[in-house]
């Protein structure tokens, strides 16, 4: 690709797309750029990978980018310069930030050419994300794949249909590491309660978790099949299945899912 990207932000999610897109040989460094907060994210992001980095975004803007990222803090949107809507005019905006609703970006950027709302979540920083996106408009070819090129440098990326679904995106993959986060925990605790030590608990409900998700991602078998493979009738896994049914396990989580959804419509309104 011959055209430039920048980037508003220059936290964990924008360094790994950018690393991932020089790896990847898609872009090379003279067509990227960056500015941050003055925090510092910038100047190491830039020291790392090459790319250009700038301390205000009109100086950036000025390098008329054909992409820009929106990867800053959600409440920074707010302190955008009035002069980014023209300096953005014909710029296809991509955004990756947390309920800001494409209405409200169409106020800023009233002259992009399209704008891309999008929920990746953290294990994006490693490559194996998920990432929910859409298109305020229909896309032209070039940019569909351009997009998708980029999200799908964190994992895997998914185009939906309506922006409601950003809502239920962000309930099940946006929040989601953290619900395994805090199951994986809970598990430790429980480890620890039964009389191992808080080592040891630690390392067995660590590899415990990592090692079914690597199952469940390389097994032609469902979730539900994998279960019912290590629950022998009578068993330890049968008891424990039991205990979860009996605390309605699945009610926990729906209602834990709606809640966060729930959450997800308030913010875009707020």
């Amino acid at each position: 690709m011959n055209q430039k990207i920048s980037f508003i932000g220059a936290g964990k999610m924008v360094s790994a797309i950018v690393h991932s897109l020089l790896r990847s040989g898609a872009f090379s460094s003279d067509q990227i750029s960056c500015c941050s907060a003055n925090d510092g994210t910038s100047e190491k992001l830039s020291s790392a990978t090459g790319i250009s980095r700038f301390d205000h975004v009109e100086q950036m803007l000025a390098m008329h980018p054909s992409l820009l990222v929106l990867g800053c803090k959600p409440q920074q949107i707010g302190d955008m310069p009035p002069s980014i809507a023209d300096a953005t005019s014909g710029c296809l905006i991509l955004s990756i930030m947390a309920g800001i609703p494409i209405a409200r970006l169409h106020e800023v950027f009233p002259h992009a050419r399209n704008i891309v709302r999008s929920m990746p979540n953290t294990p994006g920083q490693i490559g194996h994300g998920v990432t929910g996106f859409l298109f305020s408009q229909s896309p032209s070819e070039e940019d569909r794949k351009w997009i998708e090129a980029i999200l799908s440098s964190l994992g895997s990326a998914y185009e939906l249909k309506e922006e409601a679904d950003i809502d239920r995106v962000t309930a099940i993959s946006g929040s989601g590491p953290a619900y395994l986060f805090e199951f994986t925990s809970a598990l430790e605790e429980a480890g620890r309660s039964i009389g191992l030590s808080g080592d040891l608990a630690k390392k067995l409900a660590l590899g415990t978790m990592a090692g079914a998700a690597r199952l469940m991602e390389c097994s032609e078998f469902t979730p539900k099949e994998l279960r019912d493979q290590v629950t022998s009738p009578n068993g330890t896994t049968q008891a424990a299945l039991e205990s979860f049914s009996e605390d309605d396990l699945r009610s926990i989580v729906r209602h834990a899912v709606e809640a966060a959804r729930t959450r997800s419509v308030e913010l875009s309104h707020e």
